[in-house]
C-alpha cells in the first residue's frame, strides 16, 4: 500500500508518503534532505512490517516554507499536527540526525503521542562534537551543500531559491544550535534506541552520556559515518543490509 499528499499545518502544506501497513512508525529525515536521500534504502524493508508514514519538514523538499526560522521545536509542532490530521494518536518514530532531534522534542513535549523512539546520530549537545564541525558550520557555504541533496530537492522541488533559502535556515539552525537540558533529556520516559556512526558528527563520548541520560535507553554503535548504517544517500554505502545495518536492531527494539 502507498499513499501520498499533502496536509495543512500550522500555516504551510506538509508532504507525507504511507507505505505498508501495521503499527505506525514515522520517520523524519535530516537536515538538507527529504524522504528518499534519508530513508530510500531502508523503507522497502521497514514497510514489510510497519505503517510508514514520511513527512518532509518545514522547507524540505515538496514541503512548502513559512516566514520563520526552522527549530526543533516548530518541527515537532508540526509533525504533531500532521499525526492528528492523519487520525494517528500514538506513533513509534525514527529520526535521523536533525529528525532524531525533532523525534526526541516530541519525547519531551508530547510524550502521550510516542511509543518507542529511533534517534540516528543525534547531537543533543555543543560539546557533542568535534570543533571542527561548528568551524564548518560557521563558515559553509551553499556551494559546500553536498550535490546528492541539491540534486534530490531540485527533483521534487525545481525551485533553486526555496533550495538556496532551505540550505540557509538549515545552517543557521545549527550555527544558533543550544543544547538539550540535562533535565530535558532526564524527562524522556519512552524507550529510546540510540544509533551512531564510528566516525559519527557527535563523538562515541557524547553519544554514551546521552545514553545514561535517558531513562530507557539502549545504545549501538555501528561502523562507518553519518548514516551509513541506513544507507543514507552521502555515504554512498549500498551494502546498507549487510551486517553494518542499522536494520536488524531496529526490528529487534520495535517488537520487544
Amino acid at each position: 500500500m502507498f499513499t501520498s499528499g499533502y496536509s495543512d499545518i500550522n500555516g504551510i502544506k506538509m508532504y507525507y508518503e504511507i507505505y505498508g501497513q501495521g503499527k505506525p512508525l514515522l520517520l523524519l529525515h535530516g537536515g538538507g534532505s527529504t524522504i528518499q536521500t534519508t530513508f530510500g534504502r531502508v523503507i522497502p524493508a521497514l514497510a514489510k512490517k510497519h505503517q510508514l508514514i514520511c513527512t518532509e519538514l518545514q522547507a524540505h523538499g515538496r514541503t512548502s516554507d513559512r516566514n520563520t526560522p526552522i527549530s526543533f521545536n516548530q518541527d515537532a509542532k508540526d509533525v504533531i499536527g500532521l499525526l492528528d490530521n492523519l487520525n494517528i494518536q500514538q506513533a513509534d518514530i525514527f529520526g535521523f540526525s536533525n529528525g532524531g532531534m525533532t523525534a526526541l522534542k516530541i519525547a519531551i513535549q508530547y510524550p502521550e503521542r510516542c511509543n518507542k523512539i529511533i534517534a540516528g546520530s543525534v547531537l543533543l549537545k555543543r560539546n557533542g562534537a568535534f570543533t571542527q564541525f561548528w568551524e564548518f558550520m560557521n563558515n559553509g557555504t551553499f556551494d559546500q551543500m553536498p550535490q546528492q541533496y541539491k540534486d534530490a530537492f531540485l527533483e521534487v522541488n525545481p525551485d533553486s531559491t526555496k533550495l538556496i533559502a532551505m540550505y540557509q535556515k538549515c545552517a543557521d539552525r545549527m550555527i544558533n544550535f543550544t543544547d538539550f537540558t540535562d533535565e530535558e533529556i532526564n524527562s524522556i520516559k519512552a524507550p529510546v534506541l540510540l544509533i551512531n556512526g564510528k566516525q559519527d558528527v557527535g563523538t562515541y563520548e557524547h553519544i554514551t552520556a546521552m545514553a545514561k541520560l535517558i531513562t530507557h535507553c539502549k545504545l549501538v554503535v555501528f561502523p562507518g559515518g553519518h548514516g551509513a548504517y541506513i544507507g543514507e544517500i552521502t555515504t554512498l554505502n549500498d551494502n546498507y543490509d549487510n551486517e553494518e545495518s542499522a536494520l536488524p536492531a531496529i526490528e529487534k527494539f520495535l517488537s520487544e
